[in-house]
C-alpha cells in the first residue's frame, strides 16, 4: 500500500435528504423472484439463450452480448426460468427467475491468484459471468477483456444522496477483498488506485491492502465518483482506457477464488423520506423489491428508484434491484400545484441558489418529490455547471458539441473523461430542466461509434 496527499473537491453539492439507512443489518423474507436486467448494461445487445421453464444454476449463462460473444450474463440464483419481459421492438427488458431456494451454483476455479496467470484470470471471471462488475472509461460500458488497461479504480466511498456506507459494509471482509486485489492486478500494467474519504480513513479493510495506490478524498459530491477521481489521478487522454470496479464486486472476485464458487448476496441499503425503517437489507443480486418494502412505506403515491435520486432508475413497485445496484430509495411523487411558487419565503423548500431563506439552515434534512420544479427554459449560459462539476472542463461548450454533433470539439472538450452521473448535479440545479445525462450519454454512444 501506498497513499498519497488529500484531493480536496472543492465544487459540487450534498444534498441532504431525510431517511439515511441506518447503521444495522434487516433480515427479510427471501423473495421468489429475481430478475437480470438487459437494460442495465449500456451498450450491450443481448442474444438471449435460454427459455422459460428451463431449469437453472447460478453461474448459468442466460444470455451473451452479440458483439463480444465471449463476456457471459449469468443466473443470480438458481430456479426455473419464469418469463423473459419484452418492451417496444421486441427489446428484451427482464429475465426473470422463480428461484428454488437451493442456490446451487456451477463449481468454477478455486485457486489463488497470485498463482494464476492473467488467461487464466480472465477465463475466470468470464466464464462464471461476473465480468460485466469490471468497465471502462470512456464510454462507461462492459471492458473489453482483450484490451489492456493503463489502471484500474476503485471508489471505496460514495458520496451521492443517502448512499451505502462502503466502510460499514466491507469491513468484514479484509481476506475477500486482499484476493479480488490480487486477481485485479494480473489484469493491468499499471497501477490499481483505491480512492478513499478523508472522513473514514480508519477503514483496516481498505488500509491494509496490498498492491493498490491509496487517495484521499475530501469534499462534497460528486467526490466519490470514480470519474471525478480519475480526472484527477489519471487523466483520459484520445487512446486511453481505465478499468474500475466497485468495493462489493472486488469481494465478490475475491470469494470466487477463494470458494470456485459466485457469491450472489447482497447488502442494499433502503432509504428516502418514504421508507418506515431505513437500514441496511439482506438480499441478494437482481432480487424483488417486494420484502424489502413489506410494512415499510409510508401512505402515499411514492417513486421507486433503483439506486440514488440522482442517476438511478425507476422501477416498479414489484420490480427488481438493479445489477450494479446495492440501493434502493423510496420518495414521494410529486403530482400537485406549487401555489405562488419561488414568490413564497419557503422555509421547508430546498434551493441552491438561495431563493428560499431555508438556506440559513444549511444542516436541514429535506423531503423531496419528484416535482420538476419549474418550466423548461431554453438552454442559456449561466455558469451553473461549473460550480458543481469539479473537472478542468467547460460542461456547458461540450453539451453544446454532443448537440451539434461535433466530433473534433467533443474531443477537445473532454468527452473522453466524462460520464452522465459526473453531470448528474448538473442536471439537478439547471435552470433550464435540461435532460443533461441523456445528452451525455448521447455523445458517449457517437463517440464509441465514430471510433469502432
Amino acid at each position: 500500500m501506498s497513499s498519497s496527499e488529500i484531493i480536496r473537491i472543492r465544487r459540487g453539492l450534498n444534498i441532504k435528504l431525510q431517511g439515511r439507512a441506518d447503521r444495522n443489518f434487516i433480515q427479510v423474507e427471501r423473495p421468489f423472484l429475481y430478475a437480470l436486467k438487459p437494460p442495465d448494461f449500456t451498450g450491450v445487445l443481448p442474444k438471449i439463450i435460454v427459455k422459460p421453464g428451463d431449469l437453472v444454476k447460478i453461474g448459468t449463462p442466460l444470455f451473451y452480448d452479440k458483439n463480444h460473444p465471449e463476456i457471459k450474463f449469468t443466473a443470480p440464483v438458481s430456479g426455473k426460468i419464469a418469463e423473459i419481459t419484452r418492451g417496444e421492438r421486441r427489446r428484451v427488458l427482464a429475465i426473470v427467475i422463480e428461484s428454488d431456494g437451493r442456490d446451487d451454483c456451477l463449481q468454477f476455479t478455486k485457486a489463488d491468484p497470485s498463482a494464476l496467470s492473467r488467461e487464466e484470470i480472465l477465463s475466470n471471471i468470464i466464464e462464471s459471468g461476473m465480468w460485466p462488475v469490471i468497465r471502462q472509461r470512456p464510454y462507461s460500458v462492459i471492458a473489453d477483456p482483450g484490451d489492456n488497461p493503463k489502471s484500474i479504480f476503485i471508489s471505496g466511498f460514495d458520496t451521492s444522496p443517502l448512499a451505502p456506507e462502503y466502510d460499514f459494509l466491507v469491513r468484514d471482509f479484509q481476506n475477500e477483498f486482499q484476493k479480488g486485489i490480487d486477481a485485479l492486478r494480473k489484469l493491468t500494467t499499471g497501477k490499481i488506485h483505491l480512492s478513499l474519504n478523508e472522513k473514514t480513513r480508519s477503514v483496516e479493510t481498505y488500509l491494509n491492502v496490498t498492491g493498490t495506490e491509496i487517495h484521499f478524498f475530501e469534499g462534497p459530491h460528486p467526490a466519490g465518483n470514480v470519474g471525478i477521481q480519475i480526472h484527477h489521478i489519471d487523466p483520459i487522454n484520445k487512446g486511453d482506457i481505465v478499468w474500475f470496479v466497485g468495493p462489493l464486486d472486488v469481494i465478490r472476485i475475491g470469494k470466487l477464488f477463494l470458494t470456485g464458487y459466485i457469491d450472489n448476496s447482497n447488502i442494499v441499503a433502503v432509504a428516502g423520506s418514504e421508507i418506515n425503517r431505513p437500514g441496511y437489507y439482506k438480499s441478494f443480486r437482481g432480487a424483488s423489491i417486494s420484502p424489502l418494502l413489506k410494512n415499510n412505506l409510508k401512505e402515499g403515491e411514492n417513486r421507486f428508484i433503483s439506486g440514488n435520486v440522482l442517476t438511478g432508475s425507476k422501477i416498479e413497485k414489484d420490480g427488481y434491484i438493479g445489477f450494479y445496484d446495492n440501493q434502493l430509495t423510496v420518495i414521494p411523487e410529486g403530482k400537485y400545484y406549487d401555489f405562488l411558487g419561488w414568490a413564497m419565503p419557503g422555509l421547508k423548500k430546498y434551493s441552491v441558489s438561495r431563493s428560499f431563506f431555508s438556506w440559513l439552515n444549511p444542516l436541514k434534512e429535506y423531503r423531496l418529490d419528484t416535482n420538476l420544479k419549474g418550466g423548461r427554459r431554453s438552454f442559456v449560459l449561466t455558469g451553473e455547471y461549473e460550480k458543481v462539476l469539479p473537472m478542468d472542463i467547460h460542461p456547458l461548450y461540450l453539451i453544446k458539441a454532443i448537440l451539434a454533433e461535433d466530433i473534433d470539439k467533443m474531443e477537445q472538450l473532454g468527452i473522453y473523461e466524462v460520464d452522465e452521473e459526473d453531470f448528474a448535479l448538473c442536471e439537478f440545479i439547471c435552470s433550464s430542466k435540461t435532460d443533461v445525462q441523456a445528452i451525455i450519454r448521447k455523445g458517449l454512444d457517437l463517440m464509441k461509434k465514430e471510433m469502432e
